[in-house]
Formats: C-alpha cells, structure tokens, sequence
C-alpha cells in the first residue's frame, strides 16, 4: 500500500515506513512494536529506527544505520544502541542471546554412537570410556524437548556418512551470519567430515552459503562469538588458528563486523577439547558467564570495555563444564545439571535455568549445551 511517508518525530498508529524516495513508501502496522524495518527487492535496503511509535530516523544502506547486503531484511539498530531481527528469513542473528528460534542438532545415532567401527574410536577422539548410545539418546532429546519448549524449531541432521562421535557437537562446524553460514575447517583431524554435511544440510534447507575455511586456516565454531551485532570474537588456539581468524576476517569486514582475535591459554594442551566458549558464555547482552582465571587479560578487558558484567562459575565445576551454557533468550538459559553451584549463582543473578542430564551426551565426549546445537536462527 502507498501512503503519505511520516517525517521525523511524526507519531502515528500505522506507522507509514519511507524510502529514501519520499513520495513511494510502503505501510505497515507496527503499533505494538519498538523497531520497524522495510526491505523491497527491487530497491536497496531501507530501514528506519522507531521508538513509542515515534520515526527517529530513516536511512538507507549507505547511512549510519545497521549495514547489510539488499536482500537481507532483518536488523535494524535503535538510536538507544539495541537491535532486533525480524523473522523474514529462516536463518540468521547476530547474537549469542536472541530468542532462539531454529537449530540444528545431530542425534548421537546418526553420528554413529551404535555404529561399532565408530564407536570403537572413542579413545582416540578422547571420550573418557565406550559410548552408551541408549543414555546418549535419551538425554539428547531431553535437550530437544528443553529447545522445543522454548519456542525453537529443531532440524536434525540425518546423514552420517564420513561423521564421527564428535559431530553430536553440531556447533563446531560451521558458523551462522546473517549472510549464510561459514563451513569451518575442523582442528581436530578426527572431525575433517562435519563441514561438508553442514553444507549438504544447509544447500536442502535453501541456506545461501557465505563462504568456508580453506588451508592452512583451521577453525571450530566452539571458539566464535558475537558480543555484539558488528563484533564477532574468535578464538585463538589449537583448534583456531590466525589463518582462518584472517579468513573470517576477510568475509566479515566487508558486512561492517570486527573480528578480533582471543589469545586461548595452553590449558590441558593441544589434545584437549579448549574452545573460546570452554571459558566464557553470553548471557545477555550485558552479562556473560566466566572462568575468570582462563581468561586472557585482553578478554577480560575487552569485556570491560564493552560494559559487561560477569557471574563466575564455582571453580569445582569446571571439569564438568560449568562454563558451558546455552542462552534462550529473555533471560532463559539451558545448562548441565551437575553443576549445582553455579546453577544457583545464575539463578541468583536473574536468570531461568532450565537443566538436563548430561553424564554422557555432554561429559563423556567434553561437550555441553552449547556444543550440542548449532542455532540457525536466533531473533
């Protein structure tokens, strides 16, 4: 519908969204909500920033507002510095923390936990002792159903050809951009297979890809992060290098994001599972959950800097990776329910803590609620 384009500081009950063309603007109701976008194929990107109904400011993609490609319709930053990504696509979000929305899993089976040839290679892949894929399942889809409460759309991985134990950890490979995903270069030789399904999977679900690590990068999306919707946070360690945080770098910066760099420390060694995301979870947007002494001091700064807060997980529990929390959105989390006392700061601190068991999906191959799922969207 064409209508009168609003001027700034103008109130209306429908609001009227205007182009940079003042005379050809399209309508809209958004009279319940703080943010407003527009996105039409045949014109560049367009968006406005809305608060009580009041047009702050309308922009175009050259503008100061939030920067993407014309065909992405999503974020829209606020004059108050918030962001908000509508539903527009099935795949997206740059946050840690948004509404999770859709994710992918992948079942222990189809990672073959009952294939015995697989299963076999448990030590090599460092798990404490033989898979139990009965248990796995069963507190797999305890996380499934936690996921699915929360209002997510699980999409389950089903091909296994060339996947390890490891690839139940379906966060590692690839990572989510508003742009499309980046298939990542695993690490860890044991999972060399995991990007290639990712693809395959997101090629199905009509995902445009944005890119892929290449050699010499190696890179795991356990150690990447947003902490906010223009600076993503990677970390650098035996299973990231500096090669692929270049690569990322060079995909990103182009979109208006820094990539920064986090030096990881040597920790149990280059065998051991240490990912960015072993030592620090995003709660919301100002809080984040730490093992503070693993911490680089650059980390810790940068954090500080960004004005966050943090709740220290209780040192007892790092083996059982306490550290390790999913974010729900509007202040939900997912976490392991061995780790009691920490459990009870975030709760202290204002978060809902939904808990799984997680002796053997999680603690027999080190990987927790957020190693499990790789979100797609996130709103």
């Amino acid at each position: 519908m064409v209508g009168k384009a609003l001027e700034i500081g103008e109130q209306s009950d429908k609001l009227t969204i205007p182009r940079l063309n003042p005379e050809d603007c399209a309508r809209i109701n958004r009279t319940a909500e703080p943010f407003g976008y527009l996105n039409h194929p045949d014109v560049e990107y367009r968006c406005l920033i809305v608060q009580d109904r009041t047009l702050f400011r309308a922009c175009g993609r050259s503008s100061d507002c939030y920067r993407h490609e014309p065909h992405v319709a999503g974020f829209v930053q606020s004059n108050l510095g918030g962001y908000r990504m509508e539903e527009t696509k099935g795949y997206g979000g740059h946050s840690m923390t948004g509404e999770l929305r859709r994710v992918i899993l992948c079942p222990p089976r189809v990672a073959g936990w009952e294939d015995a040839e697989r299963a076999e290679r448990w030590k090599e892949l460092g798990y404490f002792h033989p898979p139990d894929v009965g248990l796995a399942e069963a507190q797999h889809q305890q996380v499934v159903e936690a996921l699915e409460r929360a209002g997510g759309e699980v999409v389950a991985l089903t091909d296994g050809d060339g996947l390890s134990l490891d690839a139940v950890y379906a966060h590692d490979a690839s990572f989510m951009t508003d742009y499309g995903p980046i298939l990542m270069r695993m690490g860890k030789p044991g999972r060399v297979g995991e990007p290639a399904q990712h693809g395959a999977l997101y090629r199905n679900l009509g995902i445009p890809i944005l890119g892929k690590i290449e050699p010499p990068g190696t890179a795991e999306g356990g150690d990447i992060l947003w902490i906010d919707g223009t600076t993503l946070l990677v970390g650098q360690g035996y299973r990231t290098n500096e090669a692929a945080i270049e690569q990322i770098r060079g995909l990103l910066a182009p979109k208006g994001v820094d990539v920064i760099a986090a030096p990881l420390p040597y920790g149990p060694g280059p065998d051991a599972c240490l990912h960015l995301m072993s030592l620090v979870s995003v709660l919301d947007e100002r809080m984040v959950l730490v093992d503070l002494p693993w911490l680089s001091v650059s980390t810790v700064e940068l954090f500080r800097q960004r004005g966050f807060e943090w709740i220290e997980i209780d040192a007892s529990e790092r083996d059982t990776m306490a550290c390790n929390v999913l974010a729900l959105g509007k202040k939900r989390l997912l976490a392991l329910e061995e780790n009691v006392k920490t459990i009870a700061r975030l709760r202290a601190g204002g978060f809902e803590v939904t808990t799984f068991a997680g002796s053997e999906v999680s603690q027999n191959g080190s990987g927790g609620p957020t190693c499990l799922t790789r979100p797609l969207l996130r709103v």
